[in-house]
């Protein structure tokens, strides 16, 4: 007897029958047709899903990551740049963006429907290795963990070979690393299809090149690679992410007018309110005139839309975004308004306005300064006697030299700053003399004009000559109580200042290159920095002693600051130094302000006595 498989109607595939040859001749050509196309179908792979819709059915946001937890609903202009992440006809993809405007997500999104759908080998680029750990625990986990479809595909437990950490995983079909653009030998060890660039303005070069270079040369050996740089813009020469998106097909992301229906891009010049009242905001269209209230921007918005404007660059969607176009409650015209209002008359703080709402670089003001027109500024106050009544706050700052040591006060109000005078203590700063007359000008006390008195706050003294560093940090280690910090200033993007041990001692790194730069937009946008008419004219022509240019190492730009030939700096330094240390003080300025009205005097400091014998 011979028998037959059969799938009869109404049977589920998988169950088998055994039909009697006799019974039956053959099986209907219908039941084979349909058994046949009910196989193909199940081998069919699911349809590929674009990356806004893949994120948008799949994904899901924990409480930790977002302040709207659960599904994710994407708003127009993310679903363009995600739709170009995923067009496998775009190779590169850059991003100009600003805060609030919820990239960060597709970030994660990228990486999450990499590994999902098309496991690739996938790199991260973040600027510190503290970035880094930062974006795996606090974004990429916490939605590994919250979306049903991605749990344990981003295992952290190690392989059997051991090779799973925090920011190296592997997974199947591929593998992920979470690289600090700061080790560039992190970079050369890995051959990678997609490269995820975030916060690419705060990489800089380093003595191999730029990181973000290398980082792309690790892609070559994949013809269908997928390279995706974001930054908020800093500045506006040396801004990575503005060179890429220059060499892109430069997209704008345009509004409809509620009114006339035209499309515009949303800019800071459209942005209007009645005198005094900015959280009365509203959008004024370029076009027609009419004036459009915040109420109506969620609307505009989801009718918004992606228009290229080099139409002839192909493979490479570069994408700007401002702030302006943001529906969260913390981004309304209003707010930003207000925002302006209390950053536009302070450099270094117009600058983060600039940087991080408009998604725009920022400007130096000036290259050089004028040292006579500086001069010209100077006003009759002065220490001890005529303290202006807005000072609540004293610094100083100490430069070292080999003959004497100078000194800068600076006095600080609310908003201004006021260099109230200079000092020079002559001798030779291996001996005690210089730093026993500088100690007795830092426990000064001044009377203030409103009945008060005040004392140096802080003080930065230079320790970086190697000559003189241990007199230094010997002389700040025991005054520290009295925030007297032995400082040494140190080049590139750094932050304003940071402690360090260093011999055994605290010593304070200061981000120079930063706090000339507040400096000098300081005294280029404004007169936020005020002189006393008792500054010597060498005080002028010191403090302009350098100008900003741009160099380039390893084939990418760098901002520095380059010495005026024939120039001292030393009241430059100082003022830097000054300047830096006020980050130190956090005492509260409304609670100071009482205090320069009390009749009470500060205690003095007490003496400290240190034996020369236990020093050695």
């Amino acid at each position: 007897m011979t028998t037959e498989t059969q799938f009869p109607k109404g049977q589920a595939q998988g169950q088998i029958s055994i039909v009697r040859k006799d019974q039956t001749c053959c099986a209907r050509p219908d039941t084979l047709s349909e058994t046949r196309r009910r196989a193909l179908k199940a081998l069919k792979p699911p349809p590929r899903l674009s990356l806004p819709d893949w994120i948008e059915g799949t994904m899901r946001l924990p409480e930790g990551v977002s302040a709207t937890p659960g599904r994710v609903t994407l708003w127009p202009y993310q679903t363009g740049i995600a739709e170009a992440i995923s067009d496998p006809l775009v190779e590169r993809v850059t991003v100009v963006k600003p805060v609030r405007v919820g990239l960060t997500t597709l970030l994660s999104g990228t990486v999450a429907a990499y590994i999902a759908n098309e496991p690739s080998p996938i790199m991260v680029l973040q600027p510190t290795e503290a970035d880094a750990r930062d974006y795996v625990v606090s974004d990429l986990e916490p939605i590994f963990g919250a979306t049903p479809e991605l749990r344990n595909l981003l295992s952290a437990e190690a392989d059997e070979s051991g090779r799973n950490t925090l920011l190296s995983r592997r997974f199947p079909g591929g593998s992920l690393k979470v690289v600090a653009a700061k080790s560039p030998r992190n970079l050369r060890r890995h051959n990678v299809r997609v490269l995820l660039i975030d916060e690419a303005d705060a990489m800089e070069p380093g003595a191999e090149g730029s990181p973000i270079t290398l980082a792309e040369r690790r892609t070559l050996s994949f013809p269908n690679r997928k390279i995706v740089l974001g930054s908020t813009p800093t500045m506006e020469a040396t801004s990575n992410v503005l060179r890429s998106y220059a060499a892109s097909d430069m997209r704008v992301f345009e509004v409809p007018c509620p009114h006339c229906g035209d499309f515009h891009e949303i800019g800071w010049a459209d942005i209007q309110w009645p005198e005094g009242e900015p959280h009365r905001a509203v959008y004024v269209c370029p076009h027609c005139g009419a004036v459009t209230e915040e109420r109506h921007k969620p609307a505009m918005v989801t009718a918004g839309r992606w228009r290229i404007t080099r139409p002839e660059v192909q493979g490479h969607a570069g994408f700007r975004l401002n702030a302006l176009v943001s529906t969260l409650a913390n981004a309304s015209w209003g707010k930003i308004a207000q925002e302006f209002l209390e950053s536009k008359d302070h450099p270094d703080k117009l600058q983060v306005w600039t940087n991080t709402l408009m998604g725009q670089g920022w400007r130096e003001a000036a290259e050089e300064l004028d040292e006579a027109a500086l001069a010209a500024r100077s006003e009759p106050f002065a220490l001890p006697d005529a303290i202006p009544p807005e000072v609540l706050f004293v610094t100083a700052g100490i430069d070292v030299q080999r003959d004497r040591l100078e000194m800068v006060f600076l006095g600080w109000g609310r908003d201004e700053i006021f260099i109230l005078g200079q000092s020079v203590i002559y001798g030779d700063p291996m001996g005690d003399d210089v730093w026993a007359e500088l100690d007795d000008a830092l426990r000064t006390v001044w009377k203030h004009p409103k009945g008060g008195f005040l004392r140096i706050d802080a003080a930065g003294v230079d320790a970086g000559d190697g000559v003189t560093m241990d007199r230094v940090l010997g002389f700040c280690r025991p005054r520290m109580s009295r925030r007297i910090y032995a400082v040494k200033g140190a080049s590139g993007n750094r932050p304003t200042i940071r402690a360090s041990d260093t011999r055994g001692a605290r010593l304070f790194i200061v981000g120079v290159d930063s706090v000339k730069g507040q400096l000098m937009n300081r005294l280029a946008r404004g007169r936020t920095v005020r002189f006393s008419d008792t500054l010597e004219g060498r005080f002028y022509e010191e403090l302009a002693a350098e100008r900003l240019v741009v160099r380039y190492r390893k084939g990418a730009p760098l901002r520095q600051w380059e010495r005026v030939p024939g120039r001292r700096a030393e009241s430059l330094d100082c003022v830097v130094y000054g300047m830096a240390v006020r980050a130190l003080v956090n005492a509260d300025v409304d609670r100071r302000e009482g205090e320069v009205e009390s009749k009470t005097a500060p205690k003095k400091p007490a003496t400290v006595v240190r034996s020369k014998w236990l020093e050695g």
